[in-house]
């Protein structure tokens, strides 16, 4: 874990080896690091640790170094915000309620000092096969080899909830496989898993790239069972999506939740607030950094917050007269 995210401590050690760059530049040394965690490399989550950063550094750069990091997902990112390694991560509004509340990966433990800082885009649960495979449906998976998703991330967990859902046992009706999912769209294509399921928001490079290599699938997940399953959790939705967001996919059904940046109540509330106030004051400009940033909007990064605001983003949209 400390060789992708460095303590402060030892940021500061490679700041001392680097002594004479230091002293030719002593303005630098003022700013303060900031980290933010995402996810694969070829998710979304990335690309709001990464273009949150961008923004970071070119309108507030005189005080703050931010860089945006690959990580492990939403479990892996509640957990080192947790523990001081993140300042933000970027997290699944399940995984967020799920941490605050002491339930699934943190069965009895709750996180009580995670905090929100605002939503981000919705993230559809997807599942994903190619068509030689003759999957049809979630049922069509036993016996076959599927990826749910690696250690530590949220769609390891919506894997979890839904495959029990279509009365598969992920232990002896299906080979699980816990690729992170750079690895599994590629494992698709090579014809290593027969199908993956990933939450993500849309459209998605991880999802493109085998799509324009091989022939692909996405299923409905929109059974009796999973709407019944979502209808007393606030932080999930059912979304539909039109035929051709993806090359050969016809439209699909399935549920969704929502990305959120999140804190540690221990966060220094200026910098909080100094984040918060960037992304929205140049949110046009980050809308343009990715489709998926496309459906921004500033009254609907408010909902689907699991956890209670972080001072510092709860005092920016008081100054806005949005609570």
């Amino acid at each position: 874990m400390n060789r992708m995210f460095p303590t402060k401590i030892a940021v500061g050690a490679i700041a001392v080896l680097g002594g004479i760059a230091l002293a030719a530049a002593p303005a630098h040394a003022q700013k303060r690091d900031i980290l933010i965690g995402g996810g694969s490399v070829t998710g979304v989550y990335y690309q709001v640790a990464l273009q949150t950063c961008d923004l970071m550094n070119k309108h507030a750069n005189e005080n703050y170094n931010c860089v945006g990091r690959p990580a492990l997902g939403s479990v892996f990112n509640v957990n080192a915000v947790n523990r001081g390694l993140l300042d933000f991560g970027v997290v699944q509004s399940d995984r967020n309620w799920q941490a605050l509340t002491g339930n699934a990966d943190w069965d009895g433990k709750p996180v009580e000092k995670l905090r929100s800082v605002f939503s981000m885009h919705p993230e559809a649960v997807l599942l994903v096969t190619r068509k030689d495979t003759g999957i049809k449906s979630v049922e069509d998976l036993k016996g076959k080899t599927v990826n749910i998703g690696n250690p530590g991330s949220g769609q390891r967990g919506n894997s979890t909830d839904l495959l029990p859902l279509y009365g598969i046992d992920i232990d002896s009706d299906i080979k699980a496989e816990g690729l992170q999912q750079n690895e599994a769209s590629r494992a698709l294509v090579d014809k290593k898993v027969d199908a993956f399921i990933y939450t993500v928001g849309v459209p998605s490079a991880a999802i493109e790239e085998p799509a324009n290599s091989t022939d692909i699938d996405i299923l409905d997940i929109n059974s009796d069972a999973i709407k019944d399953f979502i209808s007393d959790k606030p932080y999930y939705v059912m979304a539909k999506y039109p035929a051709g967001l993806f090359k050969g996919v016809d439209e699909f059904e399935t549920y969704a939740v929502k990305a959120t940046v999140v804190a540690s109540a221990d966060a220094d509330e200026q910098m909080v607030y100094d984040y918060v106030k960037t992304v929205f004051e140049n949110l046009d400009e980050l809308k343009k950094t990715h489709a998926a940033f496309q459906v921004l909007d500033e009254a609907e990064m408010l909902k689907g917050l699991s956890a209670p605001l972080h001072a510092g983003a709860e005092r920016y949209y008081k100054e806005r007269g949005w609570l």
